[in-house]
């Protein structure tokens, strides 16, 4: 609830003489500037505490507020760049007890830059708030936006930024999850970002809170060499002062080279004392010296949890094709991390206590082995035309494929992309999740667990595709484990509408392919083919749904028993399909129904 001026709820003489026990948090918001201006000279609510002065911030009108302590524990500290879905958002440089966040009500807040979206770290108060605003161009033009900023303390876990594990209340501490969030709205690419207005006053009974904003440069230039989506967060190792030397398979190359690092889900900070990126020779073996990579100029880096972080590009020729070795170094105790379980790639760990092992070019150093892609989750090439991004489940994710072959079918797009000059060749980002859903999570999106089939398609379309670099095209390949567990058909179209319509207001092309029979499989009834024929039909009815369709359904089904799968395409579970069954599905996608029409 929105805390208003005493001197609107009291007579004169008593609002005199209750002046002086008024809080920072309740004092009257300063005047709205006529002009727009930086959003910190906007801040009129305090919304961050000690634990021992809980007094000193109330951030939904009842007392409650986010514990500075939490923040900190988290690496939230005051005036700290978080990285978050690929945009660069300004942790507010208060200290706790002052005013850090504003009431979003209609104020015109200066910006600048060109890029594909704005991004905005907010949370809602009194429940979740949709609102419009405006943004405002260099050239005098405008856009509209609509928002939506979930509850601080109801909120999905999902969809969070970070969530903390304590609320601070006139009462005390309080063990009870507060939910920040980022939220990206779309902007005119290639105009450049004047302002933003905010959406106006939601009404006396809910606020919507604003800490950072920011124009999001969506990686133009770079090109996904290679990429993965992360499913959840796990136990691993535990790896103590050792190296990860991660083996990766870019389908794009190029001339100059960075990675991403990802602390999704997390709880708490992680540093990397060091990293590396070389060709690979033979197992761990580089094919010569690893070339160090640098954040910020320094060597290593620590990540926030929830955030990200991008390597400073280098020089190093990304040859498509090649595996690459991908070296971290991790200085301390690391418990759990968040992972890509379904990687069909055997990686490489130095001995527990062996330092920083980057720069290695043998492999001698490596004796241990893992499976998944734990931190990393892309490799990102200077140059190239853009990124196709393949978001789909554990068919994507190549499940059953032959281990160590690269024969996923987003392997195979890649290849035919880069071996033909008559289209752009773009870069192929695999986002595909085993297990993985359009319209429930698998995993919830906090804590430690052992589920790493990811949330919802929806809930992770921001982090996955939307902030992808340059990304041109999505194909959406996902429906299978929904029908099987009995999601009812209209919500499983209508998840993939939703997918649809966000991507086409990024200016994103948007193709859907159907549905693969899986008679056969355990759970696999005449009941999921009916719902699998339904959810077919609405595709291929596509409408203004999507701009093509691929029929994977009808690539991979035997003609004589269309409910299964062709015999020689299946790996043998009756559900995914083996090699042959992948590379038909890789080769049958028209490369022209994937590129974008120019207007």
């Amino acid at each position: 609830m929105r805390v208003r001026p005493w001197g609107t709820l009291l007579a004169p003489a008593l609002c005199l003489s209750l002046a002086p026990l008024a809080t920072p948090a309740m004092a009257a918001p300063p005047q709205r500037p006529s002009a727009p201006v930086p959003l910190e000279r906007l801040f009129d609510n305090t919304a961050v505490s000690e634990p021992s002065a809980p007094a000193s911030a109330d951030f939904d009108g009842d007392g409650n507020s986010l514990s500075a302590r939490d923040l900190a524990a988290a690496g939230w500290t005051p005036g700290r760049v978080l990285t978050l879905d690929a945009a660069r958002l300004r942790w507010p440089r208060a200290a706790a007890g002052r005013p850090d966040n504003v009431r979003a009500d209609g104020q015109a807040v200066r910006l600048s830059g060109r890029g594909d979206a704005l991004s905005l770290l907010v949370a809602a108060t009194g429940g979740t708030v949709t609102g419009s605003g405006t943004v405002r161009y260099r050239d005098g033009s405008r856009s509209t936006y609509r928002l939506t900023a979930p509850d601080w303390r109801t909120g999905p876990l999902s969809t969070k930024a970070v969530a903390l594990p304590h609320i601070n209340t006139p009462g005390g501490q309080r063990a009870e999850r507060a939910r920040l969030y980022a939220v990206s709205v779309p902007v005119a690419r290639g105009r450049e970002v004047a302002a933003v207005v905010l959406p106006a006053d939601p009404g006396p009974r809910a606020d919507l809170h604003v800490f950072a904003a920011a124009v999001r440069d969506n990686g133009a230039g770079w090109t996904t060499g290679w990429a993965t989506a992360t499913g959840g967060y796990t136990k691993r190792g535990p790896w103590r002062g050792q190296t990860l030397r991660l083996v990766v398979h870019p389908g794009a190359g190029g001339p100059r080279v960075r990675v991403r690092l990802a602390n999704t889900f997390a709880s708490a900070p992680v540093r990397f004392g060091a990293a590396s990126v070389a060709v690979r020779g033979r197992g761990a073996a580089a094919s010569r010296k690893p070339v160090p990579l640098t954040f910020g100029g320094q060597r290593g880096v620590q990540i926030p949890a929830g955030a990200q972080a991008y390597s400073d590009p280098v020089g190093f020729t990304v040859p498509a094709g090649r595996d690459l070795l991908v070296s971290l170094h991790l200085p301390g105790t690391v418990t759990a991390a968040p992972v890509h379980a379904g990687s069909q790639q055997i990686s490489y760990a130095s001995a527990p206590g062996s330092g920083d092992r980057t720069g290695d070019i043998g492999g001698a150093a490596y004796p241990g082995t893992l499976t998944g892609w734990p931190f990393l989750t892309g490799v990102q090439v200077a140059g190239g035309p853009g990124t196709v991004v393949t978001l789909g489940d554990s068919i994507t994710d190549g499940s059953l494929s032959t281990a160590g072959t690269n024969r996923r079918w987003p392997d195979v797009l890649a290849r035919r992309f880069q071996a033909q000059h008559r289209l752009p060749r773009y870069g192929v980002a695999n986002s595909g999740i085993d297990a993985n859903r359009v319209v429930t999570d698998r995993y919830p999106g906090d804590g430690v667990s052992n589920d790493t089939g990811g949330v919802s398609a929806q809930h992770r379309l921001e982090r996955d595709v939307l902030a992808q670099p340059s990304v041109r095209t999505v194909v959406v390949f996902e429906g299978t484990n929904d029908i099987r567990i009995g999601t009812p058909v209209r919500d499983i179209v209508a998840g993939l509408r939703a997918i649809a319509r966000r991507a086409h207001e990024r200016g994103l092309r948007v193709v859907a392919a159907t549905v693969t029979p899986c008679e056969g499989f355990g759970d696999c009834t005449a009941q999921v083919e009916a719902r699998r024929n339904a959810v077919n039909a609405a595709i291929r009815q596509r409408g203004a749904d999507f701009d093509a369709v691929l029929d994977f359904d009808a690539v991979l089904r035997d003609p004589a028993r269309p409910q299964r799968l062709l015999p020689v395409y299946d790996s043998g579970d009756h559900l995914h399909p083996g090699d042959a069954g992948l590379r038909a599905l890789g080769q049958s996608v028209d490369l022209r129904a994937l590129v974008p029409r120019t207007p």
